[in-house]
């Protein structure tokens, strides 16, 4: 297994972080051998809380995309002044949570 880095999350920007890598377009949409991120584990999971594999692949699937979507931003604002050893408790989004069960 592959040890987590210390760095700079590349969407909060936050430093002294522990990073993984997050493929832009996802693995199973086809973006194996394509652009990755290196972002903090709160922000990655944030991500696949709020969206689905088709919509990161869709629509989602560069840095500036994702800081410029509405969903996101409100995360962003608030992680930016969290301390870069806090790790946080994610939940689907609602809306997220009733396309699952379909």
């Amino acid at each position: 297994m592959m040890k987590n880095k210390k760095g700079q999350c590349q969407l909060c920007e936050r430093e002294g972080v522990e990073t993984t890598i997050h493929h832009l377009t996802p693995r199973e949409e086809g973006g194996s051998f394509l652009p990755t991120a290196n972002l903090c584990i709160p922000c990655h999971k944030q991500i696949h809380a709020i969206y689905s594999n088709k919509e990161l692949a869709n629509r989602l699937m560069t840095l500036e995309r994702l800081k410029d979507d509405e969903e996101i931003k409100k995360f962003l604002k608030w992680i930016k002044k969290q301390p870069p050893e806090v790790l946080i408790k994610t939940k689907k989004a609602k809306n997220r949570k009733s396309k699952l069960r379909r």
